[in-house]
């Protein structure tokens, strides 16, 4: 059975501009942004900039554009850079920073609550030597998997490259669900990063960008690199129209994706041979017994459910597209299981 599109559960990436953020596209105004001409495009990356207490934006056509475009901002070529194994900049952007960029990854292992131990961050900062390539950048991610970096690991990771003279690149693409569960401003996270990257269009709703924010020299450096990965666009004007309308109105209802993302892990748990990890955010895992994954899978599909994740680990996200009434369906449809 093909999927419905009201019990869509791969990912916050699924959602469609709503009819109000459909009006604010059509009403933009645009420009040639190639010549700073673009007044929606200006005014986007001016209040992203404001809301992240940062100096100054950019607007990126993705979130893997956005990352690639701070590691180069950040690193020369030969540098290298400390990066968490699970986080998407390393595992999940097609190698970019090594094939593109020609920087290494110092990978680190991902502890269980998404952090990279000091410890380990600390025994990949290798001491001067014509061997080793040099660090030049810490790279978190922020929420990763669903969950949240806490402030004051965030404050001891800066304090840290602080020491070593090194700047920090946050991976926000849902960094404004981590600001909703930790109950702050966004400002308060991207206080303790340099250059952050967050996404328009999972969350928030937009249907497609990633702006990347820092301080003012970094981010002229970084409409150069934007401009050489093929990143620059002409009338953007219908893109950042969208995603201020997200930023200004789409914010606040990420609590709603929270509450549903914790009633759907209750009955998933109540199913034999499911293991539900509790949600921090909008992301619900479960592993799933072998004895049960092919019907459970089975049912799943036959009932128009679609998930993502293999038969023996699945990831449901909640998001705008997901309503009560959509939940409501699915949970009555678990409960049948």
């Amino acid at each position: 059975m093909t999927h419905r599109q009201d019990l869509d559960f791969r990912s916050d990436t699924v959602t469609k501009p709503c009819p109000l953020m459909r009006e604010a596209i059509a009403k933009a105004e645009v420009g040639d942004d190639y010549y700073r001409d673009d007044i929606s495009v200006r005014e986007l990356e001016q209040f992203a900039a404001e809301l992240f207490g940062k100096e100054a934006a950019l607007l990126t056509p993705s979130g893997t554009q956005s990352n690639l475009i701070a590691i180069m901002s950040h690193c020369q070529r030969g540098d290298a850079y400390i990066v968490g194994d699970r986080s998407h900049s390393y595992l999940r952007e097609l190698g970019g920073a090594a094939m593109v960029a020609g920087v290494q990854p110092q990978v680190v292992q991902t502890q269980p609550d998404g952090t990279l131990s000091l410890k380990d961050i600390e025994a990949s900062l290798f001491p001067a030597s014509i061997l080793f390539a040099p660090v030049r950048l810490i790279a978190l991610e922020n929420t990763i998997e669903g969950k949240v970096l806490p402030l004051d690991y965030l404050r001891d990771v800066a304090a840290l490259a602080n020491q070593r003279g090194l700047p920090v690149h946050l991976d926000g693409a849902r960094i404004f669900n981590a600001a909703s569960a930790l109950g702050c401003p966004v400002s308060d996270i991207a206080h303790h990063s340099d250059t952050i990257s967050f996404c328009l269009s999972k969350g928030l709703g937009a249907p497609v960008g990633s702006v990347l924010v820092g301080s003012a020299q970094m981010i002229e450096t970084a409409r150069r690199h934007r401009q050489m990965l093929g990143g620059g666009m002409r009338q953007a004007g219908i893109l950042a129209a969208a995603g201020l309308f997200a930023l200004k109105n789409n914010m606040g209802r990420l609590t709603d994706d929270h509450m549903r993302a914790n009633k759907l892990a209750a009955t998933l748990s109540d199913i034999p041979g499911l293991s539900v990890q509790s949600p921090q955010t909008n992301m619900v895992f479960c592993d799933i017994d072998r004895s049960i994954q092919d019907r459970f899978s089975g049912y799943l599909n036959k009932n128009g459910i679609c998930v993502s994740g293999t038969p023996a680990r699945q990831r449901w996200v909640t998001h705008l597209g997901i309503d009560d009434t959509a939940l409501s369906t699915t949970l009555d449809l678990l409960a049948r299981f």
